[in-house]
């Protein structure tokens, strides 16, 4: 059958998204038990029940959006998956719905508010996690290099500091951390531009990591082969003359996602280490020093991936905003799923329009 097709030839993707799904599911819980032991609430009817229903609720919503998103085509062969598919958000907030009204009726007199404290609490840390991983995987589909670039760049910069800190650090910079200081601050900056723009060089030379993953409907694979985007094709570019004076070079050949790469190490060494912060806060706010001790010697999961949620979020923010255009192959799996005549009718229609626009010579729309 094609749906086993299907299972065997998202292997290789699942794989990835594993990987991540496991540390969303520990950070998750990492957080949801600083609720249950902040507010004593282990009596709690049906709570830690709820709490991972709603995780599953929303992780089922955002995949099943990723599914129709990437792999419509594929889909629309094999009849369960297209009612799942076509059905996909209504069926999602009727599962949630259904933990809502359990929410309620679990509701006790003497237990009220901190129910209601523990409901926020939940719904705000799928809002920070699951959300937060999404993306990161949505990045993953534009291209292996929108995920290891912005990953990298935060642990550059994390190194970066603390060495720069160590050696010449004697200002402090912020009270949350009375370790961070500002010349680890503005050393780790710099660090991490020169570090981010070489291994943009280095990873934009190769088609593995360049390429969006895409499902090819002739070969019923998914594949990451194609021909580079324009930012990842070398150009030459004119320096300023004050630059010129200084390097004695009037041209210099770079790929354009080395500058994207700037902008990238830029948010990543400044804006990134307030999701530290962030975390700092809210930990002090606990009195607790680590999120958990999964990590010997480093805390939980959600202690190394505090940086790591809000850099993601930025990148795809950044993909969405400055370079994804229109991407003819989700255009095309759109057009297929149609009916024929409505088929027909767009064909016709973009068949007049380059004809009024000259590309379609006369000769050739009389052939068609």
């Amino acid at each position: 059958m094609l749906i086993f097709s299907f299972i065997e030839e998202t292997k290789h993707t699942n794989k990835k998204n594993d990987e991540k799904q496991s540390c969303q599911i520990k950070c998750f819980q990492e957080i949801i038990e600083i609720g249950y032991r902040v507010y004593h609430s282990y009596e709690l009817p049906w709570f830690r029940t709820l709490s991972w229903y709603f995780l599953i609720c929303v992780n089922y919503f955002f995949y099943g959006e990723t599914l129709a998103e990437y792999f419509g085509a594929l889909v629309q062969r094999e009849e369960p998956l297209q009612f799942l598919v076509r059905y996909h958000r209504f069926i999602s907030f009727a599962v949630y719905l259904a933990g809502f009204c359990m929410f309620v009726l679990s509701l006790v007199k003497k237990h009220y508010r901190l129910q209601f404290y523990m409901f926020a609490w939940t719904h705000v840390t799928l809002l920070i996690v699951v959300t937060q991983s999404h993306l990161v995987i949505q990045n993953l589909f534009e291209g292996m290099i929108w995920f290891l670039v912005p990953v990298s760049i935060v642990i550059c910069n994390d190194i970066m500091a603390y060495l720069f800190g160590f050696f010449f650090g004697r200002t402090p910079l912020i009270k949350l951390s009375p370790k961070k200081t500002w010349e680890g601050f503005i050393g780790g900056f710099f660090g991490t531009l020169v570090f981010g723009f070489i291994l943009a060089y280095l990873l934009a030379q190769f088609q593995y990591f360049v390429c969006p993953v895409e499902y090819n409907s002739e070969t019923n694979r998914f594949t990451a082969e194609c021909e580079p985007s324009d930012i990842f094709v070398m150009h030459e570019y004119t320096l300023p003359f004050t630059v010129q004076s200084i390097l004695r070079w009037k041209t210099v050949n770079i790929y354009p996602y080395q500058i994207h790469s700037v902008a990238l190490s830029t948010f990543g060494s400044l804006i990134g280490p307030f999701g530290g912060f962030f975390a700092s806060g809210f930990k002090r706010a606990f009195k607790i020093k680590d999120f958990a001790d999964t990590i010997p010697g480093h805390g939980g999961i959600m202690d190394r991936f505090d940086c790591q949620y809000l850099m993601a979020t930025f990148t795809h923010v950044y993909i969405a905003s400055f370079i994804r255009g229109p991407n003819p192959s989700k255009v095309l799996q759109q057009l297929l799923v149609l009916q024929p005549e409505q088929q027909l009718s767009i064909f016709n229609a973009m068949r007049d329009r380059l004809r009024d626009r000259g590309i379609l010579p006369p000769a050739a729309t009389e052939a068609m």
